[in-house]
């Protein structure tokens, strides 16, 4: 019996033609791998309900008057601001860019953890919700970026995403932003802050 008509081996833990991160070969290790990662979605990295990641996260307090107005005064402001967060979410959601809003809060998550094993699993899940160029949710990132990301995704660490994190938080302030100050979601809501102040007075 030739070598051709033996049983196949077992499949090696790594196919030699996925060297890297980056997705994009279709073999049988990098479906495998994509069904590990989902299933440590739904297990034992299932985020909190009030996690900001989550698809559906939970209602933010209505902010007061005086924190919608500071939104305008410069993208950090609304960016530390959970109630800003959520709304101007909102707003990238009817742009089709709610990702960059999503990868960036997961790299916050990242950043957080200190757990090297969870911190591995989540690294790796970014990286197929977010980078990957097989996902319907990637984000646009430039090649040097993508390139660094694919060499540190081979000792994952808190700060793997910190480059791309940055440049999808200037994108959106370059882009979204400005159209989120002057868009009917953020005018209703300097209205209605207005309307409470004077009903205060």
């Amino acid at each position: 019996m030739s070598s051709h008509d033996a049983a196949p081996p077992a499949p090696p833990r790594r196919n030699p033609c996925c060297l890297c991160w980056c997705c994009c070969c279709s073999c049988s290790w990098n479906e495998e791998r994509r069904r590990a990662w989902r299933a440590s979605r739904e297990s034992r990295l299932q985020p909190l309900p009030s996690c900001e990641v989550c698809a559906t996260p939970m209602p933010t307090p209505t902010p007061t008057p005086e924190e919608v107005r500071s939104w305008a005064q410069s993208f950090d402001k609304l960016m530390h601001s959970p109630a800003g967060r959520s709304v101007f979410r909102e707003f990238l959601r009817t742009e089709y860019s709610e990702e960059n809003m999503l990868f960036w809060l997961a790299c916050e998550e990242l950043k957080a953890e200190a757990n090297q094993h969870v911190v591995d699993e989540k690294a790796r899940l970014i990286y197929e919700d977010y980078v990957s160029i097989l996902s319907p949710k990637e984000v646009s990132l430039d090649s040097r970026v993508r390139e660094g990301i694919n060499k540190k995704m081979q000792e994952p660490s808190a700060h793997t995403f910190d480059d791309a994190q940055l440049q999808i938080y200037t994108l959106m302030h370059r882009d979204s932003y400005p159209r989120f100050l002057s868009s009917p979601a953020y005018r209703a809501l300097l209205l209605q802050g207005a309307s409470q102040s004077s009903s205060e007075a």
